[in-house]
């Protein structure tokens, strides 16, 4: 049972499925133009339809397929959603005077929808069209000062429309409202992680029997986390190959094989870095290094997997998760493919494994909440996102030896700093980025000439969007003077201060 989200383009939509799930209540996207079988086979007890770019009154305008909104589920339309809703059921959507766009005050909340929200009702709006004329027997539960229609309610007590965003954090009382909503549906709310590892726990069992499975460990929370579960499912029935490709952070595979040594036999070690740094000579673009790495990671479990055909390994396990399927084009139709995951669509198509995801959809929170259930060390369980090519992707140019061993030692002093300081827990993600200018600076009394490190640290809720993390003066001051001093091919610090857009988390 679920909450089925049709997804209408919206930058918001897969946030609308963790604010949901936020409230214990299961949630899965699907593109808005979904087949009623294909959202059925979801068994909803409820569909919230998603905003998005387009205009309901443009006859290209993606909609629900027919049928959909005449099965009797509770409907919650937001922003394109609304208009689709009203126009749908005999109203008109017009193009409005101007785009109603940011913070706006909601005035005249009423009805269930808005049960317990009390006091200044402040919304985020991002629209340039507007409902004009309700559908008959639909009532006006919401206004503003430039939108007298902002919220609408449908005379059945369970379908509701809202021309703001209800999933973002510039909508304080949001949560209320979309648990308003769960609770008119008589959604069940049983998605807790206890519910969640018992459940995946009785999947792999069922779908693996007594076969075995070979699961690629990159020392991240996703595939620690999956081990774990894995080897609480189905024992020495794993093999678990954590892969050195020499790109790892300094002491990570040291902190790896600790946090996974409950696996005992079932986890192998392979020494590789000769392997991917060979591959990486002279490979410059960010995209290539991307695509070498993940070549080289098939290369070596292939190798890995031909030792283990006689003893009839059959399952190949990834700790892809549901922001990998929608950021890699799996979300459905119009789909945009952001940039290429290693672990999803990557796979050779005569590889000789079929593939056992369980995680495919959940999100990294709540993969960490199943971490502290399996008892994950804290070090690894909080740990920042760290990119499936390591620091090949975290220096700008060639990928060499001795720059890796300089980047190692710099990001180290500024990962154990923001700990020192309490920041680590702070931001959401942090980097050390090695470039490959060189900047004239002095050392005593003599010219040095030495690399240019950026220093990247961010806060997201998301990951879709990032602000820039504001990091004390005195942290960042006492960073680079460490940094220069004990890393001494180092010539100069910066602090990277660009949001998400335009810019990406990672530099390359």
């Amino acid at each position: 049972m679920s909450v089925v989200i049709l997804d209408f383009g919206s930058q918001y939509t897969r946030l609308i499925a963790r604010r949901i799930r936020e409230l214990r209540a299961y949630s899965v996207i699907l593109p808005g133009t979904a087949s009623l079988e294909r959202i059925q086979a979801e068994r909803p007890e409820a569909l919230i339809l998603s905003g998005g770019p387009a205009s309901v009154f443009d006859p290209a305008s993606p909609r629900p397929a027919p049928g959909v909104l005449e099965q009797g589920w509770p409907v919650l339309g937001i922003c394109y959603g609304m208009q689709y809703l009203a126009q749908h059921f005999g109203g008109r959507v017009e193009r409005g005077g101007r785009r109603e766009y940011g913070k706006a005050l909601l005035t005249s909340c009423q009805g269930p929808l808005f049960a317990g929200i009390e006091g200044e009702v402040q919304v985020w709006m991002s629209h340039s069209d507007a409902v004009t004329l309700l559908p008959p027997g639909w009532r006006v539960v919401a206004r503003t000062e430039e939108n007298p229609i902002a919220a609408i309610a449908a005379p059945d007590g369970c379908t509701f429309g809202v021309q703001f965003h209800p999933e973002v954090a510039h909508s304080p009382k949001g949560m209320q409202l979309l648990e308003n909503f769960l609770e008119l549906a008589g959604v069940r709310r049983d998605w807790t992680p206890e519910h969640t590892l018992e459940t995946l726990t009785a999947e792999i069992r069922a779908k693996v029997g007594r076969e075995r499975v070979l699961l690629a460990v990159s020392g991240g929370v996703d595939s620690s986390t999956l081990a774990l579960l894995l080897h609480r499912a189905i024992g020495d029935q794993l093999t678990a190959v954590f892969v050195d490709h020499g790109l790892l952070r300094l002491g990570e595979r040291q902190e790896v094989e600790q946090a996974l040594r409950p696996l005992g036999p079932a986890l192998r070690v392979v020494e590789a870095s000769e392997q991917f740094l060979g591959a990486l000579k002279g490979v410059v673009d960010p995209e290539q290094k991307r695509k070498v790495v993940g070549r080289e990671f098939v290369r070596v479990f292939e190798r890995e997997a031909r030792a283990l055909e006689a003893q009839g390994c059959r399952w190949l396990a990834q700790g892809t998760l549901y922001p990998d399927v929608i950021e890699s084009a799996g979300g459905g139709a119009g789909s945009a493919n952001i940039k290429s995951h290693h672990n999803v669509g990557g796979l050779p198509p005569d590889l000789r494994f079929e593939l056992l995801e369980p995680f495919r959809y959940l999100f990294k929170d709540e993969v960490r909440e199943l971490a502290l259930l399996l008892g994950l060390p804290e070090p690894i369980r909080r740990r920042h996102p760290f990119p499936g090519p390591g620091l090949a992707i975290r220096i700008l140019g060639e990928v060499t030896p001795e720059r890796l061993e300089v980047l190692r030692r710099a990001d180290d002093i500024f990962i154990s700093a923001l700990r020192e300081w309490n920041l680590y827990d702070q931001v959401s993600q942090a980097a050390a980025i090695l470039t490959p200018l060189q900047s004239v600076g002095v050392v005593g009394d003599e010219r040095s000439y030495g690399y240019v490190l950026a220093l990247r640290a961010v806060t997201t809720v998301d990951f879709m969007t990032a602000d820039w993390a504001r990091l004390p003066l005195e942290f960042l001051d006492e960073v680079a003077r460490r940094i220069t001093r004990q890393v001494p091919e180092i010539g100069r610090v910066v602090y990277d201060i660009t949001s998400k857009p335009p810019a990406t988390i990672e530099w390359e």
